[in-house]
């Protein structure tokens, strides 16, 4: 079975939230914060199980531009400059489908650094 690959994907500044609809109609709205703090890359993930590093501050979060790798993902550039995560088509659709239970880990991982959502400092607003 192949990945689902979106049919339309449509990014919107001011809620900062990405849809992706799907073939079967499917419906999902992603916020920004929420692909940045679950980005693929290196820099998130690590190189390995437990090598993760936890993203604060990453509310107010846009996504200033969205690229095609190939046929298989898509990069996606943060307003906070991250830009190295590649997004396979498999991935986003698993976020997509574990949106919920993700961003209630992604809560309680924060509360129990003693860490924010917020940002600190001033924040760049990406204009479009």
């Amino acid at each position: 079975m192949s990945d689902p690959v979106p049919t339309d994907i449509r990014l919107h500044q001011a809620s900062r939230t990405l849809d992706l609809v799907y073939a079967d109609g499917t419906k999902y709205t992603l916020g920004c914060e929420y692909l940045r703090v679950y980005s693929p890359s290196a820099e998130v993930r690590g190189h390995g199980t437990g090598q993760e590093t936890l993203q604060t501050g990453k509310r107010m979060v846009t996504i200033t531009s969205i690229g095609a790798v190939g046929n298989y993902a898509l990069q996606f550039r943060f307003s906070d400059g991250h830009d190295s995560g590649i997004f396979s088509w498999q991935y986003l659709h698993e976020l997509c489908r574990e949106r919920d239970q993700r961003w209630t880990e992604y809560l309680a991982r924060l509360a129990a650094a003693g860490a924010s959502r917020e940002p600190v400092g001033p924040v760049l607003i990406a204009r479009q």
